[in-house]
């Protein structure tokens, strides 16, 4: 088995797979001065034929260490996870490697950060590391499939 350390998730170590989702960096003040808007932060993308949508996704806590062998992609569309608690969560990503996954990277967000994975990009199951589990989804509903699902064949370890 192949053990994986999880690093911090930080926007230029995510950036081949898509954006961190954080009120960090640039900012407008909007609401008479009482707000800032951290504007734009993801290029959303749900193809020719899909639409955006928002669900709330609610996921079994795991622990580290973690065993996976399943990891999935959308090939028709972005998928941003922004949690609606401040717990951290686990983001496994995978570089393609031909069409396949390649040696996947494991982060730890920092309970203030939400993600947004490219169209396309390998990516483990929703894990968060606390309850409850709960996430807003912004991804590509449409009537085509947009799933791939991988197994390795050997499984990988994420330790703290």
């Amino acid at each position: 088995m192949t053990t994986l350390s999880p690093q911090p998730l930080t926007a230029g170590a995510f950036a081949p797979f898509g954006e961190v989702l954080e009120a960090a960096g640039a900012f407008r003040l909007i609401n008479e001065g009482l707000c800032r808007r951290h504007h734009d932060l993801a290029a959303l993308d749900f193809g020719p034929d899909g639409r955006a949508g928002i669900s709330v996704f609610e996921a079994v806590p795991r622990a580290l260490p973690y065993d996976f062998t399943l990891v999935e992609r959308h090939p028709e569309g972005s998928q941003a996870f922004l949690p609606l608690t401040q717990h951290p969560f686990l983001v496994i990503v995978a570089p393609d490697e031909a069409g396949a996954p390649g040696r996947p990277l494991a982060f730890i967000t920092s309970g203030a950060q939400g993600i947004n994975l490219r169209r396309g990009v390998w990516h483990g199951v929703l894990a968060p590391l606390h309850s409850p589990g709960l996430f807003a989804v912004v991804d590509r509903i449409g009537t085509t499939p947009n799933l791939e699902e991988y197994r390795y064949a050997e499984p990988f370890r994420v330790v703290a």
